[in-house]
């Protein structure tokens, strides 16, 4: 029996193209498009040393942020698709990018290969306390009563962030401006220098000051309480039912990387992420693992793309 079971490995490492065989040959390139100290920063950096370990040659990554991800998500589009360049991102980039920017370098349907989905977490609305809104509902009347005159912040046209509050604004019939930065952290530091008010973002950002008292929290953006934020409401439940907008982080590659390189990242990946010692880690920032295999990407990145793009036409957002 045991010699059946080599027998057959070795006949499917044969089968491999023999540039994937000899994969890899050096370290790896872990591109993440945004600032460290961001929650992908966060996350991707969770899960490079056990990719590593995988794989046998280091995960190193590399902060690209520009553009609400889109400058370090189209490096890896145009990158040698050898699988030495991973890319770790947000859905922004992918899914509404596209949507919203009129000269994207890159299209992620063609020059993206689908790897896994990593994690996924909700949406924390969070405000200035100084505002004085103790509810959601308290938000909505502040922001009436100062129509146009409040800020919020995302980490980009096009991210869940962004999309979420616009969301939220056409719904509740309110009125802020937009002003984007490059990862969390500086959204929740705009809050607290008083250049925003109010922000959609993901909880392992922003619960830090929220438990401290420097920010409020008045709602999360998943359907059902999350497991992670059970004292916290959501949209829907405070009077915007169906209110959904929930943030997620994937593993992709360049177009045309061999589909064996592609097929073992994502199997070593989901293992990485299903473990027991990586969901804690996971969990303790507010996200849930996920894993999948890169045809169950490639379905939800089309999927939410389609999902959005109705919501970017009802609420009349722009491209720019």
């Amino acid at each position: 029996m045991h010699r059946r079971h080599l027998l057959r490995g070795a006949a499917a490492l044969v089968a491999l193209p023999a540039f994937a065989q000899a994969w890899p040959s050096r370290p790896i390139k872990l591109v993440i498009p945004f600032p460290p100290g961001s929650s992908p920063d966060i996350i991707g950096r969770l899960i490079a040393e056990p990719l590593a370990a995988a794989l046998g040659q280091p995960v190193v990554v590399d902060n690209k942020p520009g553009a609400g991800g889109n400058v370090g998500t189209g490096l890896v589009a145009k990158a040698e698709p050898d699988g030495h360049t991973l890319l770790f991102t947000i859905q922004g980039p992918l899914v509404t990018a596209p949507l919203l920017s009129k000269s994207l370098p890159y299209d992620p349907a063609k020059e993206l290969a689908p790897v896994t989905l990593v994690a996924t977490s909700p949406n924390l609305l969070v405000v200035d306390p100084k505002l004085g809104a103790q509810t959601l509902a308290d938000f909505v009347r502040v922001a009436k009563a100062k129509k146009g005159e409040l800020n919020y912040g995302s980490v980009g046209n096009g991210s869940a962030a962004h999309l979420a509050m616009e969301l939220f604004k056409s719904r509740a019939g309110i009125e802020l401006v937009h002003v984007p930065y490059q990862g969390f952290p500086q959204v929740v530091n705009a809050i607290l220098a008083g250049e925003v008010q109010a922000g959609f973002m993901v909880p392992g950002i922003a619960m830090g000051q929220v438990r401290a008292g420097r920010l409020r929290g008045l709602a999360v953006s998943t359907l059902g309480r999350s497991s992670a934020l059970p004292e916290f409401p959501t949209l829907a439940e405070q009077g915007y039912p169906g209110f959904e907008a929930v943030s997620w982080q994937a593993v992709l590659a360049p177009a045309k990387t061999p589909a064996a390189i592609v097929e073992r990242v994502s199997r070593e990946l989901l293992r990485i992420v299903r473990s027991d010692e990586v969901r804690a880690k996971m969990l303790a920032q507010y996200f849930s693992a996920a894993g999948t295999a890169p045809a169950a990407l490639a379905n939800l990145m089309a999927s939410e793309r389609e999902r959005w793009a109705r919501v970017i036409a009802a609420a009349g957002v722009k491209p720019e």
